[in-house]
């Protein structure tokens, strides 16, 4: 009874605070409502006037070069980056950062690789992919999600799909081309092959769709690379001191100064230099630091890495599924980093009320991947439970790229014939 009269008490006195200055908290509240609706209304806007272009890229068979050539294009890409809104552009243009689609795509007739972005990049774009694979073609598409029906599942076609995620913090990198490369032309593995393979045989009314969605991003979260390693390597943090402190050594000075020389280094920083285990880390423990200052070393994305799976419902079968994991299964290891699939948005749901959570994650993934829109994206299911995370160009590079010499899926588009330039004597008149 004691206690129910205190809690009792605690609450009159919350409701008595309450009665006293909601004049006061109820309008600050409702401002903050009204200007993170009003940013969501702009960039909502914002979003519905990019105008997009959708390319399609094939290169000749014979290509020998490596991803490092597609690191390149994707360092060109970086360029886009606004390097932060002023005020006026953030709460009253409603700007956001630009951002890419890097798409591979595999029906019964082929395997594709397309670029969807803004218009107004397309020239950038093209000029950095002919500066690395001048013999490439370059064709605008319509939208090849079109050649399905607005909303899936539905009576005829069913689909598995989900966001893919680090499976630890971005500092750590996943493995990288130079891991597959080799002086050797035959000893040279392409990473790509696994995934082109896998949709070289897929049958007729199926579909495997690989989208990875990019935006530039700060140096935020090199940042926390460079905390990570310090923290790693046992390395102390710098203390913070005040005024306090600075009058402590400043006292202490001057009392000592008539004896010994003046020291102005706070907590006695002089006595105890920086100890460190870098000493102490085992091979292994080294190899994880190096990784992360390698991957902090390069130019970020924000990104998020999509799968989906279509196939009609009397004969879907989750073979290919298993297939496409598996060939990203590659890019992990268990010392640093890799992919995997995020439970809080692939296609499988539990009880209570199974079969209606199920179609809304369904649905909700669909709409993502057709708009290819991030995570929390305005307008299109702000409450999708997906996550992005940080690629260096060196990782998109590696999960990305236009596939070589090496690799001989039977399906991937290329161009059997090089294009050549009229003769430099050809009369023009």
């Amino acid at each position: 009874m004691q206690l129910f009269e205190i809690f009792n008490g605690i609450l009159r006195s919350i409701g008595n605070v309450f009665g006293a200055a909601w004049w006061l908290a109820v309008p600050l509240a409702l401002f903050f409502v009204f200007i993170e609706l009003w940013v969501a209304y702009l960039e909502n806007r914002f979003l519905k006037n990019i105008k997009w272009v959708m390319l399609e890229i094939k290169v000749p068979r014979e290509v020998l070069k490596t991803p490092k050539a597609m690191e390149q294009i994707f360092a060109a890409a970086h360029a886009t980056y606004s390097f932060g809104f002023r005020f006026m552009e953030k709460y009253w243009e409603g700007a956001v950062e630009y951002w890419m689609s890097f798409e591979i795509v595999g029906y019964a007739g082929g395997v594709y690789f397309f670029i969807r972005l803004p218009s107004q990049y397309r020239n950038m774009m093209e000029a950095a992919i002919y500066a690395q694979y001048p013999d490439a073609e370059i064709t605008e598409r319509e939208d090849y999600t079109e050649l399905f029906p607005a909303v899936l599942p539905n009576q005829v076609y069913d689909f598995w799909g989900s966001d893919l995620i680090l499976t630890k913090d971005d500092p750590y990198p996943i493995r990288t081309y130079p891991y597959f490369d080799a002086v050797d032309e035959e000893q040279r593995i392409d990473p790509i092959a696994g995934i082109t393979e896998t949709m070289s045989k897929l049958r007729e009314g199926e579909a495997i769709w690989l989208q990875i969605l990019a935006r530039p991003t700060g140096n935020d979260w090199k940042d926390k690379g460079e905390e990570l390693v310090a923290r790693l390597v046992g390395k102390k943090k710098p203390k913070q001191f005040g005024f306090v402190e600075w009058f402590g050594v400043f006292m202490r000075n001057l009392l000592i100064a008539w004896r010994e020389p003046p020291d102005w280094k706070l907590g006695g920083e002089s006595a105890k230099s920086d100890e460190t285990k870098m000493l102490f880390l085992t091979p292994g423990e080294r190899d994880v630091v190096k990784a992360i200052e390698d991957k902090i070393g390069k130019i970020g994305f924000e990104c998020n890495f999509r799968f989906i799976y279509i196939d009609r419902k009397d004969s879907f079968t989750r073979s290919n599924v298993a297939a496409v994991i598996g060939a990203l299964r590659q890019f992990n290891t268990l010392n640093v980093n890799g992919f995997k699939i995020n439970k809080k948005t692939y296609t499988k749901a539990y009880q209570p009320f199974k079969e209606r959570k199920l179609l809304r994650r369904k649905h909700s993934l669909f709409e993502l991947y057709k708009n290819r829109m991030f995570p929390g994206s305005l307008g299109i299911l702000r409450w999708h439970s997906g996550k992005s995370f940080i690629l260096n160009t060196e990782e998109l590079a590696t999960v990305y790229h236009f596939p070589s010499v090496t690799v001989e899926s039977p399906m991937v588009r290329r161009l059997e014939s090089k294009k050549g330039g009229p003769p430099p004597t050809l009369p023009v008149e």
